[in-house]
């Protein structure tokens, strides 16, 4: 894919850019490895008082950065602002709790034999960030935040359709006072990530994208044993039980499925309905889908813009259009608009079934398959039947079932009664082929540092550790 600006809702290409090449890598790698000898060296309070300045940074350029990412990837522009916002206040989020995420943790030094013994966290060095371009700048924002914070430095290798959110992310933590070189971005193509990852300064790496990609850099990564974060997206499930308000939830339903024009990671895109209340929940959130209205994403009222790329809208009609030929019912939607631009209508699917495309693989567009759940056991079979297991929501109001949802929900996130969200105060990511580690909260900082034993003896000939085995 070319690095290039293209406005997906005009299919207009605004400007391209060259790759890096392999001394240009090289250099920014050198750069990368220099900035973290000084930013280790700094304080919490120095790095706080930096991050606090790009957030002012961001509030003072949210109306331009949210304009540059509607124009690369077609959200809406007042998702755009929200997101703008998100990063504000994850970036406020670490200034304010890094130190004490990150504090020394006493263990019991006598029962050590030691005068003093602690863990310790530490930063690795600079990380490799391979991001995506659904979320430009907060999936960015969620790695960059905690690791600068810890004392890490960071190379963005962003999606090569988002390259001027990515080089404003670039630039941002210099201009709010950060050691040059602390962040910043290789406009790379993918093929070019090895190098950057095999090379021996770079200590970790962090993706976000889909399982092939995620493979790939576990490949390198396990290959050159170096740590990394892997969130791969997931196919979530949208439970609804007979207990459940069925308005609320077809209400949360729609926006879970249409945010960001239906390209999140964590979306609900499998809504599993207890057949008690099937019917009406379904005739509701058609209802819901159905009134949205698409179009040009910076005019105000729009709910749904264009998918950031061709590809993506020929792959959605493609999967919509396999489940009905092998039987299923499209409720409504699934007609590819004519006209320019790369928009698809929010669609409702029913009657879906294990030889449809849909039913196993991840549906990136507002597109919903609703599956129709005999009793609790079967809506958590088909819930937990898939590869997948990031983000889960589940709809019931009984205080028995809430308890059982948490316990038999395979996921790395169970919402219940709510949307499914990321918050800087909550840890992120999932399971099986969603991936592995997490972002924000205590664990993301904590996931790219060393983890230090230090134990201190009194230097005494008497004194020394355990005896001697492992």
């Amino acid at each position: 894919m070319a690095i290039a600006t293209v406005n997906p809702a005009t299919g207009e290409t605004l400007k391209t850019f060259d790759a890096l090449g392999d001394e240009q890598i090289d250099a920014a790698i050198g750069r990368s490895a220099g900035a973290f000898r000084e930013l280790r060296g700094t304080t919490f309070a120095d790095r706080a008082g930096w991050l606090r300045a790009a957030a002012d940074l961001l509030d003072a350029e949210t109306g331009d950065v949210a304009a540059l990412m509607t124009t690369e990837m077609g959200k809406t522009l007042a998702a755009a602002k929200a997101e703008v916002a998100k990063c504000a206040t994850a970036c406020r989020f670490y200034a304010d709790h890094a130190e004490g995420f990150l504090a020394d943790e006493p263990a019991d030094a006598g029962a050590v034999n030691a005068v003093r013994a602690y863990a310790a966290y530490r930063p690795l060095g600079p990380v490799l960030a391979v991001m995506p371009w659904n979320f430009p700048l907060w999936q960015a924002m969620r790695f960059a935040a905690p690791a600068l914070m810890a004392g890490n430095t960071g190379l963005l290798k962003h999606a090569s359709n988002v390259p001027q959110t990515a080089l404003y992310l670039g630039e941002l933590f210099g201009r709010a006072g950060f050691p040059a070189g602390a962040f910043q971005t290789l406009l790379i193509g993918s093929g070019a990530v090895e190098r950057v990852l095999g090379d021996h300064r770079v200590r970790a790496a962090t993706l976000t994208g889909s399982e092939q990609a995620g493979r790939s850099i576990a490949a390198i990564a396990g290959r050159e044993l170096k740590k990394v974060v892997l969130e791969l997206g997931g196919s979530d499930p949208f439970l609804v039980l007979p207990s459940a308000d069925l308005d609320r939830a077809a209400q949360v339903a729609t926006t879970a499925r249409c945010q960001n024009n239906g390209q999140s990671c964590i979306a609900a895109k499998r809504f599993i309905v207890h057949t008690d209340v099937y019917d009406a929940f379904v005739e509701r959130f058609v209802a819901n889908m159905s009134a949205l209205t698409v179009g040009d994403p910076t005019a105000d009222g729009t709910d749904v813009g264009p998918l950031a790329t061709a590809q993506g809208r020929d792959e959605l009609d493609e999967q919509v259009s396999d489940a009905a030929a092998h039987g299923a019912e499209v409720l409504c939607g699934g007609r590819r608009p004519d006209g320019p631009g790369w928009f698809y209508p929010p669609t409702v699917v029913a009657g879906l079934t294990p030889k449809m495309r849909m039913f196993a693989e991840e549906v990136f567009g507002p597109v919903a398959g609703v599956y129709r759940a005999e009793s609790y056991d079967e809506a958590i079979a088909l819930a937990n039947g898939t590869p997948f297991g990031l983000g889960s929501n589940a709809w019931t109001t009984d205080p028995d079932e809430q308890r059982r949802v948490v316990e038999d929900l395979d996921a790395g996130a169970v919402f219940v009664n709510g949307m499914t969200t990321s918050f800087p105060e909550l840890p992120f990511g999932g399971v099986k082929s969603s991936g592995h580690g997490r972002e924000l909260s205590a664990a993301g900082i904590r996931e790219f540092c060393n983890l230090k034993t230090v134990w201190v003896g009194d230097g005494a000939a008497s004194g020394g550790g355990a005896p001697h085995t492992e």
